[in-house]
């Protein structure tokens, strides 16, 4: 069955050297039929600079998209709170379109941007869509006639903790009871992405939705409505990305939902910091008409020279019990293979 690599945020600023990011991962990506990354820089050049005061990630359009190609990535998301403004969505797109690699998330307007990206391997079509939570809240969002991303809409309230549902909750006669955050995805957005992922499975043998969501360590409840919906419409994996954390994992109605894969390639971002040891996972998966089957997980870190590098699984105890814990908690199961995480029920 085809092999399908499934990976968090790719960040390029201030990659100079095309064959650095993948040299170490390189051979196991391109041995992969298929590999989809959530790409967390724009393909452009700022005509008039830029400075790392101001927001905005930036990579050189010809080495970061040779490194894309280097690495055996086919396909990226572009719904994500780095993805924005006119000239630079429109120019890294049209990089990635010179170069042949399929994108969906980022368009000239809504209907582009709510596109899916296919394509075909193995005899299969797979079918990707991506959609972010975490957006700014001007000139981001696509509209009917307006260059943006793909969003979900989520909405947050406090809630005063009248009812003890979790052992650690004071009870609520004490002053400075902190409140429960509540969480949940805007109706119309959630009808329309899964209006999108039931379209994009009657041409699709593999549908996989792709969103940019999170705040830290923990899965929010509108996370949940979310990839829980979009295997409801017919999705056959949700992979998430955005907090620069590795989440739990669950597997619903024989599905699995990598909640957060964590940063995959991310040297430099905000404010030009340099962030050479955050953890991710590589989710790979054998995908056939059947749907997804043999999900598994390993870690990842990027070193100082922006190398992305395999990890030891006995190196990683630490997160490996808090996943373990986590994805407990949703009735999934990890069994460690040497340094492999596989999930089932």
């Amino acid at each position: 069955m085809p092999s399908l690599i499934l990976v968090g945020d790719v960040n390029l600023m201030n990659v100079a050297d095309a064959g650095v990011p993948f040299a170490r991962v390189g051979e196991t990506l391109r041995s992969a039929d298929l590999v989809f990354a959530n790409l967390e820089c724009l393909l452009y050049e700022p005509p008039d600079g830029h400075t790392f005061e101001h927001e905005g990630f930036f990579a050189d359009p010809e080495i970061a998209g040779e490194a894309l190609q280097t690495g055996g990535i086919a396909a990226v998301g572009l719904a994500n709170n780095v993805n924005y403004g006119t000239a630079a969505i429109s120019a890294s797109i049209g990089r990635l379109d010179r170069i042949g690699i399929r994108h969906a998330g980022a368009g000239a307007d809504l209907a582009t941007a709510r596109s899916p990206a296919i394509v075909e391997r193995g005899g299969l079509c797979v079918g990707f869509l991506q959609r972010s939570s975490v957006y700014w809240p001007t000139n981001h969002e696509a509209g009917a006639h307006g260059c943006g991303i793909a969003v979900i809409r989520g909405h947050t309230a406090y809630q005063v903790p009248a009812h003890k549902i979790r052992p650690e909750i004071p009870p609520m006669n004490r002053p400075g009871v902190p409140p429960i955050v509540v969480t949940w995805a805007d109706r119309e957005y959630l009808a329309a992405f899964a209006a999108d992922i039931a379209s994009l499975r009657r041409e699709a043998d593999i549908v996989v939705a792709s969103c940019h969501w999170g705040l830290g360590e923990e899965v929010l409840d509108y996370m949940t409505e979310i990839a829980h919906a979009a295997i409801e419409a017919g999705a056959d994996i949700v992979i998430g990305h955005g907090p620069h954390y590795s989440l739990p994992v669950e597997i619903y109605r024989c599905k699995p939902i990598f909640y957060g894969l964590g940063s995959f390639s991310f040297h430099t971002g905000h404010g030009g910091r340099q962030h050479g040891d955050w953890i991710g996972m590589m989710a790979q998966c054998e995908i056939g008409r059947g749907g997804a089957s043999d999900a598994r997980f390993r870690f990842v870190r990027h070193n100082t020279h922006n190398e992305t590098v395999f990890c030891a699984i006995a190196d990683e105890g630490a997160t490996l019990d808090r996943i373990t814990d986590r994805s407990a908690r949703l009735k999934t199961r990890l069994t460690v293979e040497d340094d492999w995480v596989r999930i089932g029920l």
